[in-house]
């Protein structure tokens, strides 16, 4: 991107995008590293909540800290232009789309455990899809639906709505899951025409200035040393994991990089495990094999189709 300050009369000038680029093996290395920086943020945010800091001023510490790196990394170079949006309404509603499933889930774990939340959120390729089909125009076919309903069982095994193991906090995973879907079809839409250095300060910056008076009206400081290094390095992880995002999704298709997600299953087992002593049940492992099963069949077939037409996954068009 294009390092830009003033503009002849001094007023900000939009920051140029880099173009997408057709770099699918840098794309999912780099979604990978953005899954691991997720898992980061659940744990700490899970650790948070439990430790006595109310949600919502967990989810304003997570966005504040994003907004002050995104400020420290792209101010200096792109000045007062970075702020510019080409598309400010897709970047208002992206940016409300993740603060809803931010705060949707940081409630969630307060009431469930990590693998649980993670699972729920692997259904992401699915509703992607899904979604891809009113916000993007794309067409599913019969196959694609009916991957898209074997997705949905699996979500329906790991919730198990019919048993004693159902919680009423597994339905804020699953509006979660929605608005994380949105947001991921909204990056994929202006990729190439924003930069990284807007998506992430209009992301950050919008859900900062919404959440203060509500976090500001139940704060509580943590009570040991690591409380506070936790609830700053919470807003580094997010800034981090969703510039990573970002800069993925120029590098691939929204379809290629879905299933990298799935990764992210390993990462929150060895959280739940080592900071929460909890373990995955064969329930939800069940359900994740079901979801991972029907995003990969879906990853497959748009991979399939692309080679088809002559444009592999990934390439610019």
């Amino acid at each position: 991107m294009s390092s830009t300050g003033d503009g002849p009369r001094g007023d900000p000038v939009v920051t140029a995008a880099r173009p997408r680029e057709e770099r699918t093996a840098l794309g999912l290395a780099t979604m990978a590293g953005a899954v691991a920086f997720f898992t980061c943020i659940d744990t700490s945010a899970k650790w948070l909540i439990l430790g006595g800091l109310p949600a919502i001023q967990v989810v304003f510490a997570r966005y504040a800290g994003h907004f002050i790196l995104s400020l420290a990394l792209f101010l200096p170079a792109e000045g007062g232009g970075a702020f510019r949006s080409a598309r400010p309404w897709l970047q208002a509603l992206r940016s409300f789309a993740l603060l809803g499933s931010t705060a949707l889930n940081f409630t969630a774990l307060n009431y469930l455990p990590i693998t649980v939340t993670t699972t729920i959120m692997f259904a992401g390729p699915v509703m992607v899809t899904l979604l891809s089909i009113p916000v993007l125009g794309e067409r599913v076919g019969i196959r694609r639906m009916t991957a898209i309903c074997v997705g949905f069982l699996g979500v329906i095994v790991v919730v198990q709505p019919w048993g004693a193991q159902f919680h009423w906090a597994m339905l804020l995973s699953v509006g979660a899951l929605l608005c994380a879907s949105l947001y991921f079809v909204l990056t994929r839409m202006i990729a190439g025409a924003e930069s990284t250095a807007t998506s992430q300060l209009w992301s950050s910056g919008l859900a900062s200035a919404a959440l203060i008076p509500f976090a500001w009206s139940v704060w509580t400081w943590p009570d040991t040393w690591l409380g506070y290094v936790i609830l700053g390095a919470i807003g580094v992880f997010g800034g981090i994991g969703h510039i990573f995002a970002t800069v993925a999704h120029r590098y691939a298709d929204a379809s290629v990089l879905a299933p990298v997600v799935y990764v992210q299953l390993f990462f929150a087992s060895f959280a739940g495990i080592m900071v929460f002593a909890t373990y995955p049940t064969a329930w939800t492992l069940a359900g994740a094999l079901i979801i991972i099963g029907s995003g990969v069949y879906i990853w497959h077939n748009e991979r399939r189709r692309g080679k088809a037409r002559g444009h592999p996954p990934g390439a610019e068009r």
